[in-house]
């Protein structure tokens, strides 16, 4: 019987547990370069016994931006500087994959070259304000891409797994939830083109087909991850009929043999892990409020292959350990998640050691 502490493996690599750390924003990187601080090696090291690391989201170029002190990887700089962190991971015989994260049209001029609008599919404005340097502004309308322009940016995500790779990461995961770039294109909110990237729902899930065709040319598929989160709604997206939509997406991405699909679910109706989870053949990783006996318990049912850990992650940089011991666990302080400094990122108790 598989639990949390049995191997897994996945794609290239042999995970020793089955416990992953959740991608998660923390803001620590400088603000005008987007590269990370001396701070984020050392953040990543604390928490290499995880089976799987995988970073923050991660623009793949300067318009992908979306939330103040987030990191790039499309500089020189950024690649030496995450370079530092995967060191640092593999010293302690970590695995970590980079999450790449074009946020479309959540984001603002402020954060944007040349205080350039943020693009997206359509020029569908949406509700809600946006976190940047000055406080939260309201977001904007955003510029629909030209069908050319979509090419360019399938190709950024291209360059930015080769600087991934570049950087010693063991593989990427595109982003496709979350209401950014990717699900913009796959949302029929979000999209109203007429081309071959609107339209019908298979001219809709083009663009993350093609995206990750572009990553996979690089890295191969065995280093390659999505993560989707059906109709969790977070900025202002939704889809008219998301079981059709996310039914057909994971059934197209069989082909390309990815190292795994990982699911975030939160209160739907729909049982998404029972319907893809079949569907994608490859390791299945589920995420969403997970605690240790309800993700030992869906390990174990062979409703997931693996189990994503985000705020727990956060606070208990020795999770895998804490587990193992059935020791309490550190609380998560809201306060300091996108505060800069280390206060709140490197500082939490791990057993055995002084606060």
């Amino acid at each position: 019987m598989n639990s949390l502490f049995t191997p897994l493996a996945l794609g290239q690599l042999t995970l020793p547990n089955r416990i992953v750390m959740a991608p998660m924003t923390r803001s620590r990187a400088d603000d005008a370069s987007g590269v990370p601080s001396t701070a984020t090696a050392t953040y990543y090291e604390q928490r290499a016994d995880a089976g799987l690391l995988i970073t923050e989201g991660t623009f793949p170029g300067p318009m992908g931006k979306g939330y103040v002190r987030t990191p790039g990887i499309h500089s020189a700089a950024q690649i030496a500087a995450w370079k530092s962190v995967t060191d640092a991971v593999h010293r302690k015989g970590g695995r970590i994959f980079m999450q790449l994260m074009h946020v479309g049209r959540i984001s603002h001029p402020s954060m944007l070259p040349d205080g350039a609008a943020p693009v997206a599919p359509s020029a569908v404005t949406p509700a809600g304000t946006v976190y940047t340097a000055t406080g939260p502004l309201e977001l904007t309308q955003p510029r629909a891409l030209s069908s050319g322009e979509v090419l360019d940016v399938i190709d950024e995500y291209r360059v930015a797994t080769r600087n991934a790779l570049a950087a010693g990461f063991d593989g990427v995961e595109l982003h496709a939830a979350s209401g950014y770039l990717p699900e913009q294109f796959l949302s029929s909110s979000t999209n109203q083109r007429t081309d071959q990237y609107g339209g019908s729902l298979e001219n809709r899930a083009r663009f993350i087909l093609d995206v990750l065709a572009a990553m996979v040319s690089e890295a191969g598929g065995a280093r390659v991850g999505i993560k989707i989160a059906p109709e969790m709604g977070f900025n202002d997206i939704s889809d008219a009929t998301p079981q059709e939509t996310y039914v057909h997406l994971v059934r197209e991405l069989a082909p390309l043999k990815l190292a795994y699909l990982h699911v975030a679910l939160f209160k739907t109706s729909f049982d998404y892990h029972a319907a893809l989870r079949p569907l994608f053949g490859g390791a299945y990783l589920q995420g969403g409020g997970l605690v240790k006996d309800s993700a030992d318990a869906a390990i174990g049912a062979q409703r997931a292959d693996a189990a994503v850990f985000g705020g727990l992650y956060l606070a208990n940089p020795d999770l895998v350990r804490r587990f193992r011991l059935d020791a309490p666990l550190n609380t998560p302080d809201q306060a300091s998640f996108y505060s800069p400094g280390t206060a709140g990122y490197l500082d939490y108790p791990i057993l055995g050691e002084a606060a």
